[in-house]
């Protein structure tokens, strides 16, 4: 479903836009409406997991040399 959203900006770039659109065969509504999908699809990317979240600060102070003789330990 579509709705109706009212933006407000300088003319200029808005005329620059329509001119962009038409040029790339699309318009500026899809246009805004791929750049705001693609905020929320990296936002997505960013946000940690469930399973991320959980292990944050495990391993707070740990240093490489401490899981090395971990591995060490439990494999010779």
């Amino acid at each position: 479903m579509s709705s109706k959203i009212t933006l407000y900006t300088d003319v200029q770039l808005i005329e620059n836009m329509k001119l962009y659109a038409k040029k790339h065969n699309t318009s500026v509504s899809k246009m805004v409406t791929q750049f705001f999908e693609s905020i929320l699809k990296k936002e997505e990317k960013s946000a940690p997991s469930s399973k991320t979240s959980q292990l944050r600060g495990v391993l707070k102070g740990a240093k490489e040399d401490d899981y090395l003789t971990h591995l060490e330990k439990k494999y010779l």
